[in-house]
């Protein structure tokens, strides 16, 4: 994607969003969409259709985003105001799969995602060289087809239509009783009826007398809450890009300490740290799992609490200054995660952190000034693995096997020995795909790894198109990414004191780690499959030993 940009002379700068804010406004909306997630995950893993976002791929794409060296952000909460502001600043237009850009007034207009051919780059003619065809949405057009329309009414078209801070039923009288008829003639009533107004106060005024008369300095505060999300944002996005700093009103207020701050900003911290941290309330989001078991979340629950207790100390010793609260009282997290077949509110402890091993007092303020190898101490100890152990692993492969080390400890049910030598050889693809493929000119690569992974592929080809499917070794699975992404928090909160895993290079691949678990099952002898590299077959053998050992 991003090299076909660059070939059209585009240079992409992305601008994602961050936590759920302190306001906390789109909760409903986020609980419905996990509500959705839940149900798709359930349809598939029953065998139906359906797409669910696999549980790393923000973290997959950031990783590609640094490695390909494309300049991004991560706002403190939603990024749509802040889109909106840089892209005025700019002249370019906001690319992105959400219609809310319909309603605000960008310069360079708004492409969808789904009508950017990028795929398809043509050829043009002279100086211009290849271009993206793609259609370019725009607020005067638009409005001019709607009996010249004000654009400073969009805004209100789009909270009247319902968005995802204001629900269209709240605004049901108004719309019943304004007769407005199935989606489309809605939308397209409403515009009309929109045009015949200057302004949007009188619009608003219009609105206000489908309701009571004690229900309408409510709505009008409802709306013009909600009307402001669609003015761009003043935070200066350009000055991170060019100088580096992230700075906001929210961020201002937020309290959060300057280090942590510009770490989320970096995309160093994921939003569920900033959620922790302002709102005490996280989302573990569903993935294709037994439902009649646990959440596959439960098994790093350990994790999550040692994180919880280094966000939430600081803000600890404040609170139990008052009377009413019992100084040894540990904060408390309300995480919404599955339960059986629904989701629910989940009250979770946060962890004492130890200090028998560090003369440091893990505050959240100096956390970065605490030394190195304390910090890498206390990631070691949640895990319950020994440095010792993980020494004849590759720096970049520590954390995913220490992660394995504690999968196969805290998972209920217990991991079968074909799962755990199933996802070790995915691994080791992984690696000798990144061997191979590297487009290094100064590597030397050897010629057994290269037939080695020839044989692979082909293996790979064969049996992929099988489409056995075990829910209990999925759920297992499961299990082990949640494992390595709290893992992975863990560790970017403490400042990396062990390596980053590539996730974006294959370190992990559902569909090839259940094949291997199957062919394990039924041919014991899938356990050599990299035999023709000497290389390769110790380093699984590495794992292997340590794992078990």
């Amino acid at each position: 994607f991003f090299p076909g940009l660059r070939a059209c002379r585009v240079a992409p700068f992305v601008v994602l969003d961050g936590g759920r804010g302190a306001g906390d406004r789109k909760l409903p909306t986020l609980r419905g969409r996990a509500a959705e997630r839940l149900r798709a995950a359930q349809g598939l893993s029953r065998g139906e259709g359906g797409c669910l976002v696999p549980l790393l791929a923000r973290e997959a794409f950031l990783q590609a985003l640094r490695r390909l060296g494309v300049p991004f952000v991560q706002c403190l909460a939603e990024a749509d105001r802040e889109i909106a502001g840089l892209a005025n600043r700019w002249g370019c237009p906001v690319l992105s799969l959400d219609s809310d850009f319909c309603a605000f007034d960008l310069a360079g207009g708004y492409c969808p995602l789904s009508h950017f051919q990028w795929q398809s780059l043509a050829a043009g003619e002279g100086p211009r060289g290849c271009y993206v065809p793609a259609r370019c949405f725009s607020v005067a057009k638009f409005c001019r087809h709607f009996g010249h329309l004000n654009k400073s009414l969009l805004p209100l078209f789009a909270v009247l239509n319902g968005n995802d801070y204001v629900e269209a039923a709240a605004l049901e009288a108004f719309l019943r009783k304004a007769g407005k008829r199935g989606k489309h003639g809605r939308l397209r009533g409403l515009l009309l009826w929109l045009a015949q107004f200057a302004e949007p106060g009188e619009a608003v005024d219009d609105v206000l007398k489908y309701f009571k008369k004690h229900q309408r300095e409510e709505v009008r505060e409802l709306l013009c809450t909600a009307m402001q999300d669609y003015a761009p944002s003043d935070v200066n996005l350009e000055d991170f890009f060019q100088k580096g700093g992230y700075e906001c009103e929210a961020a201002r207020k937020s309290g959060l300490p300057p280090w942590v701050l510009d770490a989320l900003a970096r995309g160093k911290l994921a939003p569920f740290i900033s959620d922790a941290l302002m709102l005490r309330s996280t989302f573990l989001h569903v993935q294709v799992e037994n439902m009649q078991r646990p959440s596959a979340h439960s098994a790093a629950l350990p994790i999550r609490r040692v994180i919880y207790g280094l966000l939430l100390k600081a803000s600890q010793s404040t609170e139990a200054a008052s009377p009413s609260k019992q100084t040894n009282e540990l904060p408390v997290v309300c995480e919404f995660d599955r339960l059986q077949k629904t989701l629910k509110k989940i009250f979770v402890q946060a962890a004492s952190l130890p200090t028998d091993f560090c003369d440091d007092h893990f505050s959240l303020d100096t956390l970065m000034e605490v030394p190195m190898s304390c910090r890498l101490m206390l990631w070691l100890e949640t895990l319950g693995v020994k440095m010792t152990f993980l020494e004849s692993i590759p720096s970049h492969l520590q954390l995913p096997i220490a992660v394995t080390c504690y999968w196969i400890r805290c998972s209920e049910p217990k991991v079968k020995l074909h799962q755990l030598k199933a996802l070790l050889l995915m691994i080791v693809s992984g690696e000798l795909h990144g061997i191979t493929s590297d487009p290094d000119p100064t590597l030397v690569r050897a010629e057994d790894d290269s037939i080695a992974y020839n044989e692979f592929l082909k293996w790979k080809e064969k049996k992929l198109q099988s489409k056995d499917f075990d829910l209990d070794a999925a759920h297992s699975f499961c299990q082990w990414q949640c494992c390595l992404q709290m893992g992975l928090y863990l560790n970017q909160l403490l400042g990396t004191p062990l390596s980053e895993p590539d996730l974006s290079s294959r370190l992990y691949n559902g569909t090839l780690v259940h094949r291997l678990y199957q062919e394990l099952k039924s041919t014991p002898s899938v356990e050599n499959l990299f035999s023709s590299s000497p290389k390769m077959t110790q380093l699984y053998q590495v794992l292997l030993n340590t794992v078990e050992s």
